[in-house]
């Protein structure tokens, strides 16, 4: 850790983004003011307490697989990675209850999956087949040369059915980029399945915060403080430039540098008019739009969930998540969600039940105690062919530094996305190059090269 400085930068926005520039920063010695209009740290990754149960539960479940690696670094300097559960497992399962096992086995990546993949029930041979030709064709594609079409056109032109989109490559997709498959862009698509899933055996392992998403960021003002800096919670901000910020109670805190660290339609109001007409990432910004999330907790009268998750082959509800140990307490996610926004809690969960009910049959005749979904109408930009041009660079002519799941990444709206634009960032203001700062992707296996996967 480098020793204090002079130097003062402020960050607007306590989500993941913000509180990985500030941690990056207060190691280099900076001092940081970190601002955030919320009780609490983790923006839309965050948890609360329900009033109607006094259950403390996330807004919506989030997971983090093992390419993560930027993310996961920010949890080992924050000291919470030994608060995250890593399966290998992932299990499928069908109407009626019929299950299918996915878990690496012995052979390098990117072919690890091909035991279990070839003994799961919920494909045909055919099916496998055509989707064994498609994986092909992605380890050979260039996603930046995919950005203008759909992921469902990318795959229809690879031979793959409605059926087999369906089940296969619509919940992987649906799930990483929120968005469904004849919406969001190919090239979003293919680096999912790229980075996660072939380039590296651990890839694709599934990781579940075992507490509260809130008490991750519990180490986050500890490492400010050691830098000279403090955290502001409940202070709402009314106008950000590039050097200083006014609060909403008339507070002007001024700075060598900041960081804009909240959501893109947040941003696009509070930084000031004349910074935004001489700086084109705003207007280019205007242009993204958003995809909604809706996580359901529910609670039963005993247990439904025999798993600690699973996908639900072609259901509307995509996954389940067991929130204890013997599976009483269920967390459904259902992302791009458009169409789940406006139904009531009482629609919502009879829909959720349904799903439940269809795919483990034994769970008809269980009582359900609780139900409280949970809207996310805002959760995510929405990454259609063509959003990449909208999405905005760290800096710009402004001086104005930006960080968010929806900068120039090169990952969809995720925690490591997020994660690695607070690195970035914080690059940024230390004058540094963006690849000292961001860890690097596990290495891609030597077969998987010999393969044409680079």
């Amino acid at each position: 850790m480098g020793s204090v400085t002079d130097r003062h930068v402020i960050i607007v926005g306590g989500g993941i983004a913000g509180i990985a520039a500030a941690l990056r920063l207060s190691e280099h010695g900076i001092r940081v003011t970190l601002l955030e209009t919320r009780k609490k740290l983790g923006g839309r990754a965050t948890s609360f307490t329900d009033v109607r149960t006094g259950h403390v539960i996330d807004n919506c479940q989030h997971v983090a697989l093992g390419c993560c690696t930027n993310f996961l670094d920010l949890c080992a300097r924050l000291g919470v990675r030994d608060k995250i559960d890593w399966r290998r497992e992932i299990f499928w399962v069908e109407e009626g209850g019929r299950t299918s096992l996915l878990i690496p086995g012995i052979l390098p990546a990117p072919a690890h999956f091909t035991a279990s993949f070839l003994r799961a029930s919920f494909l045909t041979m055919a099916e496998k087949l055509a989707i064994g030709r498609a994986m092909r064709a992605v380890m050979a594609e260039d996603p930046g040369e995919e950005r203008a079409r759909t992921f469902q056109d990318w795959l229809l032109g690879h031979g793959q059915s409605p059926a087999v989109i369906d089940k296969f490559w619509s919940p992987v997709i649906v799930s990483a980029c929120n968005l469904s498959v004849d919406r969001v862009a190919a090239s979003s698509a293919l680096h999912v399945f790229r980075e996660g899933f072939l380039a590296h055996r651990d890839a694709a392992m599934v990781g579940v915060p075992s507490v509260p998403l809130v008490e991750m960021y519990d180490g986050a003002e500890e490492c400010i403080k050691r830098g000279g800096g403090d955290v502001r919670l409940g202070c709402g901000v009314e106008e950000i430039r590039p050097d200083r910020v006014r609060t909403t109670a008339c507070e002007e805190i001024v700075a060598d540098r900041v960081i804009c660290a909240v959501p893109f339609e947040r941003a696009v109001r509070i930084v000031a008019e004349d910074v935004r007409r001489m700086d084109g990432r705003f207007g280019d910004m205007a242009l993204l739009r958003h995809s909604p999330i809706l996580g359901v907790h529910l609670v039963f009268e005993s247990p439904v969930l025999p798993m600690h998750s699973a996908v639900l082959v072609s259901r509307p509800t995509q996954w389940l998540f067991r929130k204890d140990d013997a599976g009483v307490m269920v967390h459904a996610v259902i992302s791009a969600a458009d169409e789940w926004i406006e139904l009531t809690e009482a629609e919502i969960t009879e829909r959720v039940l349904a799903d439940i009910h269809a795919c483990f049959p034994k769970s008809r005749g269980v009582k359900l105690v609780s139900s409280r979904p949970v809207k996310e109408k805002l959760a995510t930009f929405a990454p259609t062919p063509g959003s990449d041009d909208a999405r905005p660079a760290t800096e710009g002519p402004s001086g104005l530094i930006l960080a968010g799941d929806y900068v120039q990444t090169g990952w969809p709206a995720t925690m490591e996305g997020a994660t690695r634009s607070g690195y970035m960032a914080a690059a940024a203001v230390l004058g540094e190059s963006r690849e000292r700062f961001l860890q690097p992707s596990l290495k891609t296996g030597m077969f998987a090269r010999m393969m044409g996967l680079e």
